[in-house]
Parts: structure tokens; C-alpha cells; sequence
């Protein structure tokens, strides 16, 4: 592969996504990476949030992956869609404004989405960018370092990093024992006399949200409803009410079957499909701020659910 090499053995595949503001030095970038001979997946243009999560979440899915997946990202800053891609486990974007910074996020921190901006990085300045960015092993020299090899100490540290960050936003109860067992006042979460609002892209389906973050609802969705494919940038708990529901996990080839008082999991990014087989209600709750991201339309929805019953 000339120009770049990759720091694995494995065959290297980039995942990109840009927003309008980041779409033309997407579209110069991934031109560059196929003229490197680099397997190339490009989600397209969405919006800053949309292109940021839906990169971070493929990097993410890919961890088990006989190929090394990396992601490429651009914005107007670079900075919005990095944020949305980080939302991801094992997720490592940092935005690089220069060669120097490129360098230090992969020496340091393991980076493996680069995100770009659009509005103040040319093609010419994005490709010195990304070549140096894909040539860098972990924990090589760095400007950071002085260009000097990290000392024994700093190393251990940086190895230990990958994990503990891996463990931010966790529980940390363990670590305070002497915690009372709550420090906050239950009526400060009450919520009464909220109204139902229609889910607008869920035909027969509203929601009352009785927490905003981290989001908890409760959902009703008329009997022959259907959610189309979609995923989230945080997973989710819910519990069956009443009604009956099946949930298709595509990201896992799994399926659910749901009744009254059936509990299920789903995973942040993974993309789920839903038909209601009768009037239905369920509590959920997300482990962050609800968001939403269609991954097909409601007729495509309709019909794979027709033809797996036929």
C-alpha cells in the first residue's frame, strides 16, 4: 500500500461519514484511500450527529472483526461528529487539525476515528493528516514526547488508559463505601399529569417522557404497529405493561417475543425492528438522552416482517 501503511497485519478497512459541511473533503478523502488500495465504506452524508454515531457505532460492532477497522469522519469542525462517535465502546475519535495532532492521538490514545474539518482543513492538508495518522503505531515518539520513546512508566500508563476509559460513566459505588444509600430526594424525579405526544416517525405509536436524561418514558403502540429498523446511541431497558410485541435484533439475528411483564436489553447501535401484535404499552429507559436513527423506511419494514411470516 503506498503513500500509508497501516500499524496491523490485518487487512485495513476505513468506515467514512461526513456531514454537508464535511462532504466534499469526505468525498476528496475517500479517493484518497481507495488510491491507496484501502477497502473504503462509506456511510454517505447525514446530518453532524447521525454521520458522527452511525461511523462510531460500525467502528464499534467491528471490534471482533479478521479485518482492523478504523472510521473517517468530517464536519464543519470536526469536533460535533467526533462527539457522537466517542458515544460508542472502544471508540477512540479525536478531530486533528494537524499532522502534530494526529500523531499524539494515535501515540496516546489509540485513535481510531479520525475526524476532520471541513471548514478550515484543505484535501492537501487532510491527506498529510490522515497518512501520518495511519502510519503511527501506539505509543510510537510523538511531539507530546518529545520524539523520544514514552519512559516505562508513561507507557504502563498509556496501556492501562484503553481500559479504564472503557470504564467511565460505570457505577462507582464500589468505591465509596460509606456512601449513604441515597443522597437525593425521590420527590425531586416526580412527574404527574404529562400527556401522551405521537411518535411522529412511528405511525401508531406516543410516548409519555417522565424523565428527559437519562430518558424514561412510558410507550403505547397501536396493534399492527410497526418500528421500522433503527438503532440508538444509548442502549436501552424496557419492560412489557401489556400487549404483545416482537423485537427482531438485525445487528444479532435474534428475535423476542414479548408479553406482559417481559424484560429485554437492547444494546447501544444496535439496529432493532419491532411489529406489535396487540395494543401495547411498555416503560423503557436509556442509559443516556433518547435519540433515534432510521436504518430503513417503515415500507421496507413492513414488507421484511411479511415475508419472514409467509
Amino acid at each position: 500500500m503506498a503513500g500509508a501503511a497501516s500499524t496491523s497485519d490485518l487487512p485495513l478497512k476505513i468506515i467514512t461519514g461526513a456531514d454537508a459541511f464535511g462532504a466534499s473533503l469526505k468525498d476528496a478523502m475517500v479517493s484518497h484511500l481507495r488510491s491507496l488500495g484501502i477497502a473504503v465504506e462509506d456511510t454517505g452524508v447525514s446530518s453532524y450527529y447521525s454521520a458522527g454515531s452511525e461511523v462510531g457505532r460500525r467502528v464499534s460492532s467491528a471490534s471482533s472483526s479478521s479485518s482492523e477497522i478504523r472510521g473517517l469522519v468530517c464536519c464543519g469542525t470536526g469536533v460535533g461528529v467526533a462527539m457522537f462517535a466517542n458515544k460508542f465502546p472502544g471508540v477512540y475519535a479525536a478531530t486533528c487539525l494537524t499532522v502534530e495532532d494526529a500523531v499524539n492521538a494515535r501515540s496516546i490514545s489509540d485513535c481510531n476515528v479520525l475526524a476532520l474539518s471541513g471548514a478550515k482543513t484543505s484535501s492537501e492538508t487532510a491527506v498529510e493528516i490522515f497518512d501520518a495518522w495511519i502510519g503511527t503505531p501506539f505509543k510510537s515518539p510523538c511531539p507530546a514526547s518529545g520524539s523520544e520513546p514514552w519512559s516505562s512508566e508513561i507507557s504502563s500508563f498509556l496501556d492501562d488508559s484503553l481500559s479504564e476509559m472503557a470504564q467511565i460513566g460505570k457505577s462507582t459505588d464500589h468505591l465509596s463505601p460509606t456512601k449513604p444509600e441515597s443522597d437525593s430526594c425521590a420527590i425531586c424525579c416526580l412527574a404527574k399529569n404529562r400527556e401522551f405526544t405521537p411518535v411522529e416517525i412511528m405511525p401508531g405509536g406516543s410516548m409519555k417522557i417522565v424523565r428527559e436524561t437519562p430518558t424514561s418514558a412510558i410507550v403505547r403502540f397501536k396493534a399492527g404497529s410497526v418500528e421500522p429498523a433503527h438503532h440508538h446511541t444509548f442502549g436501552h431497558d424496557l419492560v412489557v405493561i401489556k400487549g404483545k410485541k416482537s423485537v427482531w435484533n438485525l445487528s444479532k439475528s435474534e428475535r423476542a417475543d414479548l408479553v406482559e411483564g417481559d424484560y429485554l436489553f437492547t444494546p447501544a447501535g444496535d439496529v432493532h425492528r419491532v411489529k406489535y401484535h396487540e395494543d401495547t404499552e411498555f416503560f423503557i429507559t436509556w442509559d443516556g438522552h433518547w435519540d433515534i436513527f432510521l436504518d430503513e423506511d417503515l415500507e421496507t419494514g413492513k414488507k421484511a416482517i411479511e415475508e419472514e411470516a409467509s
